[in-house]
């Protein structure tokens, strides 16, 4: 059996990967689904709303892809997969995923997971016609995890932006629009010192998996919003999926409504929309704050190449 061909965007979050997200799955051949590893918890057990606009359970694309993956979502226990998340995908245990025999029984939890994983991909593929999931979970451990997944080919591209800019995103109160309950909810939030350990955590382990040889290409959000046909273009050629990103030549991208799982909130946002920067953490963050990021965060930003200009 073929394995699945995964483009993965790894990070952390507020870093761009919803847009990248939605201008991957508008080139030819490629399908993006939003942040996969979640798809159990929100989709499944939740059933939370899909990209789309329909609830999960709703959603003609996704009741297609549980029949034929699995024969319906019914036919797995979504119960004993979130249990398996939660053994394997542990940022504890990411070493585990290299030497699965050291903790008895987590080998076969891992195949297990895998099966499904490679099952799920495949669904995917064969409802969209697609040849790529474009998955932009983020996650590290979910990287390392699939890197070994049987019936899983890999690229990771390792999405990066100014830890000042994701700390100040991080700081806001966001609501969670796919939560229809009455109460609502709110994305998490981050104190400055927080969320830059949490940034330079996430690009240092996906620094480590490039140098682990899983193929692997940096795209700084500021280089891919300043000239998206050309820095995807790129990428994709150094990942082995030449694919033509004309369409985005004049900045703007048409945004259809797409299957995604969880994401940030712009994924419900259809039609055409201006590809520009969000810098205004350059203006409206804080001295202080900025400068607690910049003390955590100075070796990547200097390594990316954040602090060879004025900001």
């Amino acid at each position: 059996m073929t394995p699945a061909q995964v483009v993965y965007v790894g990070g952390w979050g507020r870093s761009g990967s919803t847009l990248l997200s939605h201008m991957l799955g508008a080139a030819p051949h490629m399908v993006a689904v939003g942040e996969l590893r979640y798809v159990w918890q929100a989709g499944v057990t939740a059933d939370e709303l899909c990209g789309c606009g329909l609830t999960f359970s709703g959603c003609p694309f996704w009741t297609e892809v549980g029949a034929r993956a699995f024969g319906g979502w019914d036919a797995v226990d979504a119960g004993e997969v979130l249990a398996l998340e939660a053994a394997v995908l542990r940022h504890s245990r990411i070493p585990l995923l290299a030497a699965p025999w050291l903790v008895p029984g987590h080998a076969e939890k891992l195949r297990r997971y895998a099966e499904l994983t490679a099952a799920l991909y495949g669904g995917i593929l064969e409802v969209s016609g697609a040849t790529a999931v474009v998955d932009s979970t983020k996650n590290p451990p979910y990287a390392y995890f699939l890197r070994r997944a049987a019936g899983v080919d890999l690229r990771v591209i390792h999405l990066v932006r100014d830890s000042r800019g994701v700390v100040f995103s991080w700081m806001k109160k966001m609501v969670r629009p796919e939560i229809t309950s009455a109460d609502g909810a709110y994305f998490e939030e981050f104190s400055p010192l927080r969320a830059a350990v949490r940034w330079m955590e996430c690009n240092l382990a996906f620094e480590l998996l490039r140098r682990l040889r899983t193929p692997t290409v940096r795209v700084r959000y500021e280089s891919l919003v300043g000239d998206p046909r050309r820095e995807l273009e790129h990428a994709m050629e150094r990942l082995g999926h030449e694919t033509d990103f004309a369409f985005l030549e004049a900045g703007e991208l048409e945004v259809a409504a797409q299957h995604s799982v969880r994401g940030n909130p712009m994924r419900f946002a259809h039609g055409r929309q201006q590809v520009r920067v969000d810098d205004a953490w350059r203006t409206q963050m804080r001295a202080g704050s900025r400068r607690v990021v910049t003390l955590v965060t100075w070796p990547l930003l200097l390594g990316y190449g954040y602090l060879r200009s004025v900001g």
